[in-house]
This record gives C-alpha cells, structure tokens and sequence, in this order.
C-alpha cells in the first residue's frame, strides 16, 4: 500500500509527520472501510514480540503442556522476535575491561534452541553485546549468520550496525532495525572512513538527561562544584538547541550533569540528535526495502515516576520511528514489564520483560567479578551467585516482577490496519531453585491474570485500555482512532 510508505525525511520528523501520519491514517481506514464492503480478507501477518533471552540451557526439551503451548503460539507467527541479551565468544575472546554486570557468554547450541522455539528476528544491541570485546562480539554474529538467522542492532562498523536485518515471509518481507541506549563504555560502534576503518559494536542511542532546580538549589550547586572542581569546569551554558522548552534559563554541567535553573523542579531526556535521525534514516530506508518494519530498543532507564516507567527520549525515539513508517517498536531492558502505547494506530511495547533469565548458569566469570565481590581466589561461580544476590534475598532473584512476563501477538491485516494486540502471561519460575528457574511457561490462571492487570495499570498513563479474558490480554483498539 503505498500511501502506509510515504516516508518523513528526518529533518522534519518533528514538525510534520505527526500531521501527515495522522492524514493518511484517516484515509487508510476511509479505503480499508469501503473496500471491506466489497472483498473480504482475512489473510493477516502475525508478530510474535519477546524481551529479553538470556540463555544458557537447553529450552527444547520440556515437553509439559504450559511449555509446549507458549512455544506453539510462538512457532505459528509470521515473524517472532527476541532481544538475544548475550554473546557467543570463542575461545580466543578475553573478557573486556567493562561489562554490562555479569558477563554474559552463552555457547553457540543456544541459537538452535530460540530457533527451534521459532525465532527468526534477534537484537544484538544491549549492554552485553560488547562484554568480551569486538572480538566476542563479531563472533556472536559470525554464529547467527552461520546459522542464517536474521539480526540487527550490531556490526564490523557503524553503518552496519545500523542496517536493517531482513526476513522473507509469505505475508511480506520484515525489516528489523535495533538500537540500544543503555551500553558499556566503548561499545557504540565506530563510523567508517576512507582513511581509517570502523570500530565493530552496537548501534547506540544516546541521549541527555536535564535535571531541573529552584534558584537555590541552583546556587547551592555552584558552590559545590567551586569546591571539588577548577572554575574553568563549570559551564554554564544556554543549550536552547537541546533544551529548547526552557528559553534563556541558565544550565551548569558538573561532570557531564545538565542543571537548569528554573521555579519547578523537573526531570527531562533527549535523545542525541544525530542518533535520532539517523534512527529515522534507517527507518525510511527499511520502510521502502520492506512491507513491515519493527524497531527494538534496548534501555534500562525509567523515567521520572519509578523503574516502570519509560523515560521521555525513549517516548520521543519511539513515536519518531512510528512516524517515519515502523510498524512496531518494541523496548527490553529493565526486566520488567512497561506500559503499552498505540501510536498512530501502531503498537509501542516500553518493555516486554523478560523471556529466558538463565544468568546464574553461566559456567566462567572474569577475575574482576571475583574481585569486585571481595571473594578470595579459592572462590568459584556459584559464590559469585550467591553473594550477589544474598542467599536470594535481593536483587533479580527476590525481586516477583522480574520474573512474570508477557509475549506480545501482533497481527496486522493486509491492507496494514492493525487487527489485534494479544498478551500472553508467562512465568519464569519466581522463588524456584537457580538452576529451574529462567525458563518461561505459560503463567498459571490466577497468576495470568495479576500480570495482566499489572501491565493493564501501566498502560493507562497512554490511553491504552487492556482486558482479560480466556487467561490472556487483549488491547482495546477504539474504532474511532485509526487501526
């Protein structure tokens, strides 16, 4: 349909798109409408949508009825998607100086079993793509590319990092693009030269954060940066181009902390510019190469109301990338669930949770983990567990939401109105030994539908109207707003 492809250039993003997407979403649902009346279809494209997997066992051998049901629901999308939150090094990757937490390196055989669950889109932008260097890094890749699977989010160098990854379906070719804001240092990929090569790493999207204060606390600020900083560091600064809102207000940055002075107090991001519109760019791109684009962000931050809720660069990435023509934009990260949007009559998942949560089977860790634990040399990995969560009494593994999740099922029709968000509950396997524990299953009837009024909360801040039903979750779709 080629008005559903009508692409916003970046530099305008902002400006026009929310009014051009807003026409045509008007005269994609007059047409859908009239033509409904005349030829029925029901051929659909379905997206199965996970967050996070971070896998160490095997998955395909659990043969119980909750397990082979969610795989089932999985295995009969057009297109199922996950956040692959590891690497596959080998033996020849050391660890790099900074990781993501723990360092995550799962062997290669852990490919074959997302596969063989039904996966065939993954992200490889996340704060552990780069935990064993550019070396671990290009080898994860040469691992999904031995095995044909499609990736985004990571490259040799920038411009590959960016690019798009494409899977051919029978309801039309999917285009997968993948950026990550919550990263190592370092690990961004670096842009290529004619004089120089790329640096291999993720496709990043930074951003600023801006803390607004009274005229008091602004001052105390000044005063304290005199002391444990030369005065040729303080900067004050009118950033009208990142901070436009605020007009003449002053800014000081403290160590790379944005300060502005101002009556009410405040918290707000944004995300880099150059980011954002080669994000954009990558969109357009994909928007004409592909029948359905879906764009994934890894990000950990929250936002100013608790760590279930998205912060504003991610909102502004998001509804960007819906404007210049995505399809769906699915977030990960937190590890726990978030709100959803429909934008433009497009769904934005802020976090899908988690998926697979095996990170305390792996088998090695590096030295600096044994040391920045205080664990002495005789010291093995399960005290590395142990100690870090306290006997599992804090952190990931005392922590319920963590490991109560959904799968999103997308399904478009032909004509690209949106026909229908579906929420699967699973469960991780909350309070269950570390080594059961991780691995989802459907949630059980009760538990279902706790996740499913949980997420339904969440949405409301966006408009968004959730309902259970048959142990499952289904977003309202308002007839009156475009589909």
């Amino acid at each position: 349909m080629t008005l559903r492809k009508t692409v916003c250039k970046s530099s305008l993003v902002h400006v026009l798109c929310p009014f051009i997407k807003g026409s045509l979403a008007l005269v994609i649902v007059i047409t859908g409408h009239a033509h409904a009346q005349t030829v029925q279809s029901s051929e659909q494209i379905d997206f199965a949508l996970t967050g996070d997997s971070l896998v160490n066992q095997r998955l395909l051998i659990y043969k119980d009825p909750a397990t082979l049901r969610l795989y089932k629901d999985i295995s009969g999308a057009d297109a199922a998607f996950t956040n692959f939150e590891s690497g596959v090094p080998d033996g020849h990757s050391s660890a790099s100086a900074q990781g993501g937490g723990l360092y995550q390196s799962s062997p290669a055989w852990v490919l074959d079993e997302l596969s063989g669950i039904g996966f065939n889109l993954f992200s490889t932008a996340n704060n552990h793509a780069y935990d064993f260097g550019a070396e671990g890094l290009l080898s994860t890749i040469k691992s999904m590319d031995d095995r044909g699977l499609v990736h985004a989010g990571s490259g040799e160098n920038l411009a590959l990092a960016r690019a798009p990854g494409y899977l051919d379906t029978e309801k039309g070719r999917v285009a997968l693009i993948a950026i990550a804001s919550s990263m190592t240092q370092g690990s961004q990929a670096g842009e290529q030269r004619p004089d120089m090569i790329g640096r291999p790493g993720i496709n990043p999207l930074r951003f600023k954060t801006v803390y607004t204060v009274d005229a008091k606390t602004f001052d105390t600020l000044q005063s304290v940066a005199k002391l444990i900083m030369h005065d040729s560091a303080n900067e004050i600064v009118d950033d009208r181009e990142t901070y436009k809102n605020k007009g003449n207000q002053p800014q000081l940055i403290i160590q790379g902390l944005t300060f502005v002075r101002d009556n009410a107090t405040a918290i707000n991001s944004f995300p880099d510019n150059n980011d954002l519109e080669n994000l954009v760019a990558s969109v357009s791109d994909a928007r004409r190469e592909a029948e359905w684009v879906v764009v994934s962000s890894h990000t950990h931050e929250s936002g100013a109301e608790g760590d279930d809720t998205p912060p504003e660069f991610l909102i502004t990435a998001a509804h960007a990338a819906i404007d210049a023509g995505a399809d769906i934009f699915v977030a990960h990260g937190p590890h726990i669930l978030r709100g959803i949007e429909i934008y433009h009559g497009r769904p934005i998942f802020y976090s899908l949770g988690d998926f697979v949560l095996q990170n305390e089977t792996m088998q090695f860790q590096p030295a600096e983990i044994y040391d920045a634990l205080g664990l002495p040399s005789t010291a093995n990995v399960a005290d590395i567990y142990d100690t870090r969560s306290l006997l599992d009494t804090r952190g990931f593994p005392a922590r319920r939401a963590v490991w109560e999740s959904v799968v999103a099922k997308v399904s478009f029709h032909k004509d690209h109105s949106l026909a229908e968000v579906k929420l699967i509950p699973i469960s991780l396997g909350f309070k269950e030994p570390r080594y059961e524990r991780g691995r989802p299953k459907l949630a059980s009837p009760e538990q279902s539908k706790s996740i499913i009024e949980g997420v339904s909360k969440l949405s409301k801040a966006f408009g968004t109207r959730i309902v259970f039903g048959d142990g499952r979750g289904i977003v309202v779709l308002d007839p009156a707003k475009p589909k």
